[in-house]
């Protein structure tokens, strides 16, 4: 058995485990952890008759028990039982001994074809952990792992976790399990959903599950196992356990009664959750007999050949009733058109256009009602539509996407999967996602033809984040379903991988130049949620953590929380580090010709600037391979590579942010850009006052405003919940402007408006001014006169275009309440919604009516 991407598979067959747990039972005469032979064997043939294949043990079996198991058919997650519930770390020696007992279990266990993985552990208690510390728990689980993998390097590992203990990080672990007991179902679906991003890209199991009879009633055990089994398969679960088979449970030496999470009592006579279990297994993943709705599978092809048939060889494989799939081929040059033939396809051949073009061409011969576009370099896994679709049925959202898994492909195709810019998405809770990648994207027919399809503009990338936007700015969602997984190849060289991270950096630019209140001021997108990393969530020794434990450590979901990186930490991480560093590189040449304007280092006789360009530098090197460690520690190629991709992987990262500085800069997207302004006001606090005779709320008035500055193409800005100032404009980085809006009631429908408009200048824009105005200080006090003359001119030319943006800002604020728009201006052509010719698209916020206001600002 193995774990590829979120699901186990032997061969070329998935596994999902139907199981339940085993033991612990009182020790037999012989000392032995569990019945007769005689006993189990009646136990395994009855397990394997309703349904369940898999047994969870927490001791180590007998080879007789696992003689037994394969024989019915059934597999075994072994657990390697130790002394868990006291200060093991306190005790050399014990630590030594609980090593020794893994490395003996795996060693008893190993080779047996009824063996699925071990479980190295289970639920070490919070106030273990809370006293030994995280990080020590996390190494010592760590050092379990490598034992059992140098005992039998082909298993399966894992650890089963528990939610007082969620904030372990363990990504060595070839999958996540955890013991879940939630009573409601809803709360049981969104702990999974948060799970399973802790997951990543490996498969996650519930080790646990369950209800007691005793205390609640058979017939509410029964329906309560049985929607927990059926949502957890829903939720993209490799497995689920069923806590536990047998009534009969024996712990710390005595028998535990009054109790019954058992499916069957002590003497083995089913319980009605038996029966339960077994038809919820059986639906497994997804239940049977749902009116699937027609979904088109839209593969956009350019030069595919050496991998469409790939691509379509799986969809044709896909585990739903009723689906089609559209190819179109971008004007291809090699023989994809002609592989694409051979399958059972619609293909549409047209001119190259690019890649928007294309999913517009695949969206107009679509038939189904859900769209999911796939790229050619792509494959599903078998129940990929299944589970898109399956979200889609329960939820409105709009679009719906999943994780892109890179396979394994060979050395460099595995370092470039470690490397940055691949397609991500970015969530907005554990559910919602704020952004999805084309390559694993679908979406309702209805709200995409809405939109008037994808953006045209968009050759190469940049269409999927475009279109993303546009939904959740007409007012639709957009989900993520963590199980509906597709593998999705990386470049398979160093020179296409580069190219790629160009085109991605002239993407930036073009989104930045519709969308550009979405981008701070130094070009980068503001997410509102959170770039999903896989395993990779955390980069050790980056950010400070902490530990929510709850009082005195009694916290049920305990949760490890991190700040965000401030911005100077994370300046070595952006493209325009390299931007600092020419600027270091050129004064250091200058410095090296003339007298050093900085100086020198005592006793070094080397120039300041230089140091600074050397520290310069060595921040980017060492961010670059901190950033490649952390990937490549978690990566699944690890064990094949060890090492030896570090090199390789840190000078990905370092070339990755040149290349897309390049792209940027080439396209437009400069940290000196601006806007044409049309306007002029003096940079001055302005106030205006508007009559309306017909009432308007506040919002309505403000989104007006909004709409008619964004068809400037200038960037706005909303106010945020803490604000006190309601829009800011700005037309270039180093100056803006600010609205604040406030309304009188004068009754009977009658507003005064008060408006106050006043510039801003960025404290960023303040500090390059004044760094240039004290070089030039520093200058003429070294007597150097042509660099102090740069760096007045330089000085003077931050001052003009900081007065500059902000006239112009300040100007659009104060032009948009006065500006009259007619009922049939709001159905010009300019105006209107369309896929190519709009500067941006502002949703329902570009629709107006008649003026409400007078622009004498007379009552």
């Amino acid at each position: 058995m193995r774990a590829e991407g979120k699901f186990l598979w032997s061969g070329d067959t998935k596994l999902y485990l139907n199981g339940v747990t085993y033991g612990t039972f009182r020790p037999g005469d012989d000392g032995s952890a569990y019945p007769d032979p005689g006993a189990v064997a009646a136990d395994f043939a009855m397990m394997r008759s309703h349904g369940i294949n898999a047994v969870r043990t927490y001791t180590t079996p007998p080879r007789w028990l696992l003689d037994l198991a394969d024989g019915a058919g059934l597999t075994v997650l072994v657990g390697i039982a130790w002394e868990q519930h006291v200060a093991f770390l306190d005790d050399p020696g014990r630590v030594r001994s609980i090593t020794e007992r893994v490395r003996e279990a795996v060693r008893a266990c190993v080779g047996h074809p009824a063996v699925c993985a071990y479980a190295i552990g289970n639920e070490i208690p919070a106030p273990i952990v809370r006293w030994h510390g995280r990080r020590q728990v996390e190494r010592f689980l760590e050092r379990l792992y490598r034992a059992a993998k140098e005992e039998d390097p082909d298993t399966l590992i894992t650890y089963v976790n528990y939610p007082s203990t969620e904030y372990l990080e363990l990504p060595f672990l070839d999958f996540l399990s955890f013991n879940v007991f939630l009573e409601a179902e809803e709360e049981f679906r969104a702990y999974l959903a948060r799970l399973q991003n802790l997951a990543g890209d490996r498969p996650l199991l519930v080790g646990e599950i369950g209800l007691d009879s005793v205390r609640n009633g058979e017939e509410a055990q029964a329906d309560s196992v049985a929607w927990q089994v059926r949502t957890a398969f829903a939720s993209g679960c490799a497995g689920a356990f069923v806590f536990s088979w047998t009534d009969e449970w024996h712990r710390g030496g005595v028998d535990v009664e009054q109790w019954g999470f058992g499916l069957t009592h002590m003497d083995r006579t089913p319980k009605p959750a038996l029966a339960a279990v077994e038809s919820a297994f059986a639906d497994a993943p997804l239940p049977r007999g749902v009116a699937w709705p027609g979904v088109s599978v839209v593969v956009c092809t350019y030069n595919g050949a050496a991998t469409i048939a790939q691509c379509l060889a799986s969809c044709a494989r896909l585990a739903y009733p009723e689906f089609e799939v559209v190819v179109v081929d971008d004007g291809s040059t090699d023989q994809t058109a002609a592989i694409a033939a051979e399958f059972d396809v619609r293909l549409v051949t047209t001119p190259n256009q690019g890649l928007a073009a294309a999913r517009n061409v695949g969206l107009e011969h679509a038939r189904g009602e859900i769209v999911a576009y796939l790229d050619d370099d792509a494959w599903p896994d078998p129940d990929w539509l299944r589970y898109l679709v399956s979200e889609f049925m329960s939820t409105p959202h709009a679009a719906i996407g999943g994780p892109n898994v890179p396979p394994a492909s060979g050395f460099v195709a595995d370092c470039i999967a470690c490397a940055p810019g691949g397609p991500i998405h970015v969530l907005v809770s554990d559910r919602e996602a704020e952004h999805i990648p084309g390559c694993n994207m679908a979406l309702r027919r209805e709200a995409l033809a809405h939109l008037g399809g994808f953006d045209e503009r968009f050759r190469i990338a940049g269409d999927d984040v475009d279109v993303c936007w546009r939904l959740q700015n007409a007012g639709w969602t957009i989900g993520f379903a963590p199980a509906a997984m597709v593998w999705h190849r990386r470049r398979g060289s160093i020179r296409a991988y580069l190219r790629q991270q160009r085109e991605y950096g002239k993407a930036e630019a073009q989104l930045e130049r519709k969308w550009p209140e979405r981008y701070n001021r130094g070009g980068h997108v503001r997410w509102s949620g959170n770039v999903y990393q896989g395993r990779a969530r955390h980069v050790p020794g980056r950010r400070r953590w902490r530990i929510y434990y709850g009082t005195w450590g009694t916290g049920l979901f305990q949760s490890v929380y991190q700040r965000a990186p401030g911005a100077l930490a994370s300046l070595p991480l952006m493209p325009e580090w390299y931007l600092l560093i020419a600027a270091l590189a050129a004064i250091s040449v200058v410095d090296a010709v003339l007298e050093p304007l900085f100086g020198v280092v005592p006793g070094l006789r080397v120039p300041f600037a230089a140091i600074l360009l050397l520290l310069a530098v060595l921040a980017l090197v060492r961010e670059a391979a901190r950033a490649a460690r952390a990937a490549v520690s978690v990566a699944p190629s690890r064990r094949r590579y060890g090492t030896t991709a570090l090199p390789v992987v840190t000078a990905l990262h370092l070339l990755q942010s040149l290349v897309r500085l390049w792209g940027r800069l080439r396209h437009g997207l400069t940290p000196w850009r601006t806007r044409e302004a049309a306007a002029f006001a003096l940079p001055v606090p302005r106030a205006r006052v508007l009559w309306s005779e017909t009432w308007m709320h506040d919002t309505e008035r403000l989104t007006r405003i909004e709409a008619t500055v964004r068809l400037t193409n200038a960037a706005v800005v909303r106010g945020g919940h803490f604000d006190s100032w309601d829009l800011e404009a700005r037309v270039g980085v180093l100056g803006a402007a600010r609205l604040r809006a406030g309304t009188e009631e004068h009754g009977q429908g009658r507003q005064l408006v008060r408006f106050r408009v006043w510039p801003r200048v960025p404290a960023g824009a303040v500090t390059v001014f004044a760094l240039a105005a004290s070089l030039c200080a520093l200058a003429t006090y070294r007597q150097s006169v042509p660099a102090a003359l740069v760096f007045a001119a330089l000085a003077l030319a931050i001052s003009v275009r900081i007065v500059r943006e902000c006239s112009a800002a300040v100007a659009l604020l104060l032009e948009a309440p006065f500006e009259q728009i007619s009922p049939q201006d709001a159905e010009a052509p300019e105006l209107a919604v369309t896929r190519q010719s709009r500067p941006r698209d502002a949703g329902v916020a570009i629709e107006r009516g008649p003026a409400y206001f007078r622009a004498d600002g007379r009552r």
